[in-house]
């Protein structure tokens, strides 16, 4: 059982790690873009030009992923992200890394790893499955991997960057993102993942095609559709939240940019515990109330005790609420997406439902950076708070999420869209 169960604690290991370098880069960049140019709209448009790109290529790399391999993918994809995110510090040590610049070099690495990211979210089933771990159990692992990365990498990257400026925080993703490929290269085996057609047989129209077959499943099937649609406004605010609102919050308000990590690192704790609850209960939790309660609970509060306080003690209370009530959705979610998802349509669907869940990322920073240039922090959170408290009553409110019970064992996969 332990030989079965390495392919898939080898993919958390990897994810872990790469994640953790994310983190700290979530924090660096925007940090880095901030203080250097003063201004949040900037802070606004750099996270804008490495999200498009991402949400894109999650989107539409899905044929590609099927040709080209899971696992062969997730390796290229990193491998190329590390060479991107360590040219940034590099840049930064001779001058030469101008606002053009970096928003250049983060949109190809949003794009290399949007192409990656395709490919690792079906590695979990297929992982999870030689390892014989429920769905539930799977996804809050996986998930947990990246609550303890925010965790840990959200307030070392505020401690690091006082201590040593932000270009090298960045460095330090870049690290991570060559030994999650080394990590996964030794622990997942070449069968894990091999590609589900012949690369040379992709021509354009059947590259439409397949994008075409992952987009009608999704469309057909009213709950995964929901689940994506009110993902993408939620994350829309939630972009704006930790790329702009809050470094401006730290940065005007609490006037330390510990007070950033500090706040992220609170909301991470929160999201780990909540996440790791979720995993353990998951098998038997009422899918539906447990995930209508949580998202409505952790959704919109951090946006009202920003623009409430501008001590830290508070704040911190609520990050930590809110986010153990947002770690449960994970591995509900998760397991719904793969139990409804056949196998072999994963890789597109998956990448789409993402997509579809992130287009809101781009558009956050954006709207984050312009409302508070604009309206103000208060106003900005104030607006943000509201549209996210709207959208998170979409489970109370439309009868398709009554679908997210659980309807077979968690290891079988539902073929059909209802």
């Amino acid at each position: 059982m332990t030989a079965r169960r390495t392919p898939f604690y080898g993919l958390v290991s990897a994810y872990l790690v790469s994640e953790v370098g994310t983190a700290m880069s979530s924090v660096a960049i925007p940090w880095l873009v901030l203080v250097t140019t003063g201004s949040a709209a900037a802070t606004g448009i750099v996270g804008f030009a490495q999200m498009a790109p991402y949400v894109t290529l999650q989107a539409t790399a899905g044929p590609i992923v099927d040709r080209v391999g899971l696992r062969r993918t997730f390796l290229i994809g990193n491998g190329i992200a590390a060479l991107i995110m360590c040219a940034i510090p590099a840049l930064h040590a001779a001058g030469r890394l101008s606002l053009g610049t970096i928003a250049g070099l983060v949109a190809v690495a949003g794009a290399v790893r949007g192409v990656a990211d395709c490919a690792t979210a079906p590695l979990v089933p297929a992982t999870a499955d030689l390892g014989r771990f429920p769905y539930e159990r799977a996804t809050g692992i996986y998930s947990a991997a990246n609550r303890t990365a925010m965790l840990l990498g959200v307030p070392l990257a505020g401690v690091l960057i006082a201590a040593t400026g932000a270009a090298s925080v960045v460095l330090i993703d870049g690290i991570s993102f060559a030994a999650a490929a080394v990590i996964l290269a030794s622990l997942v085996p070449v069968s894990v993942g091999r590609p589900l057609r012949d690369a040379a047989s992709i021509t354009l129209r059947g590259y439409v095609a397949d994008l075409a077959e992952g987009l009608r499943y999704l469309g057909a099937d009213r709950l995964l559709l929901g689940l994506a649609v009110t993902a993408a406004i939620t994350n829309l605010a939630d972009q704006a939240l930790f790329s702009v609102l809050l470094p401006v919050w730290a940065h005007d308000r609490a006037h330390r940019a510990i007070a950033l990590g500090l706040a992220g690192g609170a909301l991470g704790l929160g999201l780990l515990a909540g996440v790791v609850l979720g995993a353990w209960l998951g098998p038997r939790m009422p899918r539906r109330l447990i995930y209508a309660t949580g998202l409505l609970i952790s959704g919109s509060p951090p946006f009202f005790a920003l623009a409430a306080w501008a001590s830290i003690p508070p704040v911190l209370v609520v990050m930590v609420i809110c986010g153990v009530a947002g770690g449960v959705l994970n591995p509900i979610s998760g397991a719904v997406l793969y139990e409804r998802i056949p196998p072999e349509l994963q890789a597109r669907v998956l990448g789409a439902v993402k997509a579809c869940a992130w287009l809101g990322i781009p558009l956050g920073s954006l709207f984050g950076g312009l409302l508070a240039e604009t309206a103000g922090l208060t106003s900005a959170l104030v607006t943000c708070g509201s549209v996210m408290l709207l959208a998170t009553l979409a489970p109370i409110v439309f009868p398709a999420w009554r679908g997210m019970e659980r309807q077979a064992s968690p290891a079988a996969t539902v073929a059909s869209p209802g």
